[in-house]
């Protein structure tokens, strides 16, 4: 049997240890590409061979979304499945519109990341069951989380004042003593839950919100 080809593109380390050594437990799967960093994976994707890709949808640079969207354009062959800490449907579909076959938590257990790799390899897509769950909910109660409601960390709250502020990402890592990539992934996060990627955007979203209170 030739063995499915595996890349993983994550921007921790140990997520991405984790993965190859659970992985490398099935014989028919292989890892041969990871990448920490997005902003050469289109690159280093034109000198190696993957069948798979598992997609972390949160990282600095250029974001998982957006580099799937890349990805299905440029190597339509390669299967991409979006690896994700969020349950909220709204990534999902976002994910899946923009090139992803399937939709993991980040939680999921061996099993079931094998579930999801065989079920891409066959032609199918897949959907975590417990996302999938709230997905059908809301499709048959019509409940969903408001769009208006919007739920910020501490942390995200204190970023997204100092980014109003025009602190640069570099400034705003000093100030709070955190690492500037630390910095560009909750402002990846307060840019996926307002829904606004520009700074003048960001502000008016945010005080509409009365997030600035």
């Amino acid at each position: 049997m030739q063995k499915i080809r595996i890349g993983i593109v994550d921007d921790h380390q140990v997520v991405i240890n984790g993965l190859t050594t659970m992985l490398s437990n099935f014989g028919h799967l292989s890892v041969v590409y990871t990448a920490s960093e997005s902003n050469a994976v289109l690159q280093q994707l034109e000198t190696v061979s993957v069948d798979l890709l598992m997609m972390d949808i949160q990282m600095p640079g250029i974001d998982g979304i957006e580099l799937t969207r890349q990805i299905r354009k440029h190597f339509p062959a390669i299967k991409v499945l979006a690896f994700s800490s969020f349950e909220n449907s709204h990534y999902v579909k976002n994910a899946m519109r923009n090139g992803a076959l399937g939709y993991l938590l980040k939680n999921a257990d061996h099993q079931t990341i094998l579930e999801a790799i065989t079920k891409l390899m066959e032609g199918e897509m897949y959907i975590d069951r417990k996302v999938e769950k709230i997905m059908l909910k809301e499709s048959i109660t019509g409940e969903r989380r408001s769009s208006f409601e919007v739920v910020l960390t501490k942390r995200e709250s204190e970023i997204l004042k100092l980014i109003v502020e025009e602190y640069s990402n570099q400034q705003i890592a000093d100030k709070l003593f955190i690492s500037l990539r630390t910095v560009e992934a909750h402002r990846f996060n307060l840019t996926q839950k307002l829904g606004i990627k520009n700074l003048a955007g960001l502000t008016k979203e945010a005080q509409r919100r009365g997030l600035l209170e």
